[in-house]
């Protein structure tokens, strides 16, 4: 896989980062501590690279209808000015990406993608569109991305704004965006983020990443802001019961195996949709595994691939699994069988030939605050 960088990689090699091939980027795992990045973001804040993610403009006089054949959700309800959470599916009813979408009229949309994913959504869109009045603009490679996540983040960002636009920012409601001139930049800011906590994320054009970066990290230093990178994201994520794509989330599995079938518009979207057919199919038929989250008994983590066994046999995998920072105990999302996907069910995960007592908990493991 070829190596791509974002327009911030000259910074994290300033700051020290280890870096890692994620979807084909280079990409920070961590500065110092993906630990001390970990509670930062609990505690103050944590600023994050997120520039390998896709952003696809979806524009036109059907672009609303056209989202609407693409998407499995219905995006032409969304009201401008907010974001919708949706997948883009097979015909099969497979999950090809999970994805966020911002409405900015009636004939703008910006469609964002994952990183590994941005390319193969971006053709997917293009060949969906066929038959549609809209244009598909895959500008991933000139756009970055930088999320401020964290119980000071507004905090750090009302620093950087005009007082006359401060309004923009502090009555920004979650999955909601404004634009905003910060630090001298106009950004898409967005409150939509992926840790469990407040946070914003700021799309501009690669030209203005590393002046904004540099300008978050003066502003912040006084909040305790440190940059965080991919390990500490995903610890973050997974507290808050997030799926990320390629554990939780992948071509085999169909929305409602994942728990997202209130995604799925099937009674709210009249017309017909990309994969439309399998996933009533899917639906009526029910699912075999389903995803739920599991608490560690004992000190030992389960891991993505480890069996889940119930009774000495298996009944599920792990997805992805690790000790909880916040919490003091071990948590993992996993696949089980149906019939022991109650809360409260007893279960073991394999680890390395010793079986581990774990038990079915309700999801998200952690929920901030407010």
């Amino acid at each position: 896989m070829s190596e791509n960088y974002t327009a911030l990689y000259e910074e994290h090699k300033k700051l020290g980062a280890s870096f890692t091939d994620f979807g084909g980027w280079q990409m920070p795992l961590k500065y110092s501590s993906e630990l001390a990045e970990h509670h930062a973001v609990r505690n103050a804040a944590g600023l994050f690279d997120l520039s390998h993610m896709g952003e696809v403009w979806v524009t036109g006089p059907q672009a609303g209808a056209f989202l609407d054949y693409a998407l499995v959700g219905k995006l032409s309800a969304i009201a401008d000015g907010k974001a919708k959470y949706s997948l883009i599916c097979s015909e099969d009813g497979g999950i090809i990406d999970d994805l966020i979408t911002y409405r900015f009229g009636d004939e703008k949309y910006l469609v964002v993608p994952n990183a590994g994913n941005a390319p193969t959504v971006a053709a997917a869109l293009a060949e969906r569109a066929a038959n549609f009045d809209v244009t598909v603009e895959d500008a991933s490679a000139a756009t970055s991305l930088v999320a401020v996540q964290g119980p000071k983040a507004e905090a750090i960002l009302l620093k950087l704004t005009d007082e006359s636009q401060h309004a923009l920012v502090t009555g920004l409601k979650y999955y909601a965006f404004n634009e905003v001139n910060v630090a001298g930049h106009e950004v898409i800011l967005a409150r939509t983020g992926y840790t469990g906590e407040d946070g914003f994320e700021l799309f501009l054009p690669n030209e203005g990443a590393s002046s904004l970066w540099e300008s978050i990290a003066q502003a912040g230093e006084e909040f305790g802001v440190v940059p965080c990178g991919l390990a500490s994201r995903d610890s973050l994520r997974l507290e808050a019961g997030m799926p990320l794509y390629g554990n939780e989330l992948s071509l085999e599995r169909s929305p409602f195996d994942a728990g997202l079938g209130p995604v799925v518009a099937l009674k709210s979207k009249e017309g017909d949709f990309v994969g439309r057919a399998a996933l009533e199919s899917a639906k009526e038929a029910g699912s075999k595994r389903m995803l739920v989250g599991l608490k560690g008994q004992g000190r030992r983590a389960g891991r993505g691939g480890y069996p889940v066994l119930k009774d000495g046999n298996v009944v599920g995998e792990v997805t992805s699994g690790q000790p909880s920072p916040t919490l003091g105990y071990p948590v993992a999302l996993a696949y089980v069988d149906v019939e022991h996907a109650e809360l409260g069910t007893a279960l073991d995960v394999d680890l390395r030939g010793k079986a581990e007592p774990f038990e079915v908990v309700a999801l998200p493991f952690y929920k901030r605050q407010k």
